[in-house]
């Protein structure tokens, strides 16, 4: 199901390496790869196409905005993937992951909601008020119906 292939590391324009910690928020053009600590936001210029690859030891302690996500490491933040999203087996979210394509392994974990957004992320979708379901205009309960008593 999921390809053994090398991904082609040419579109790479940024590495952090182990062992490096960046403090702030960081904006990239092209590929970002990350096998170090970020404690910040991570964003992609919309502008151009963005890919950050999140090796098996990266940490992003902030949200994640890019146009594609290949995750291995750990994101304590919400993500949203413009594109797509390819959760590895050693992936963990703890936070949102809002995508147009999602691909994840046998492993992965996401402590947050995944929300499909086939024409690009959007805001979260605000949660519906609790109304009375006369005032709302929905059917009555069961035991509102004469004879299901």
């Amino acid at each position: 199901m999921f390809s053994k292939k090398k991904r082609d590391i040419s579109g790479i324009s940024t590495l952090i390496g182990a062992g490096t910690t960046v403090t702030g928020d960081l904006s990239f053009r092209g590929g970002l790869h990350l096998d170090g600590r970020i404690n910040g936001d991570v964003t992609g210029d919309p502008g151009v196409p963005t890919t950050l690859t999140l090796g098996g030891d990266g940490v992003i302690e902030g949200s994640v905005g890019v146009d594609e996500l290949v995750l291995n490491g750990t994101v304590r933040g919400d993500v949203t993937a413009r594109k797509r999203v390819e959760l590895g087996a050693s992936a963990q979210v703890d936070g949102n992951v809002m995508y147009a394509v999602l691909q994840m392994a046998a492993g992965a974990r996401v402590n947050g909601r995944l929300i499909h957004q086939p024409g690009g992320p959007q805001a979260l979708p605000a949660p519906a008020p609790a109304a009375d379901a006369e005032e709302a205009g929905s059917e009555p309960a069961a035991d509102e119906l004469p004879g299901l008593r």
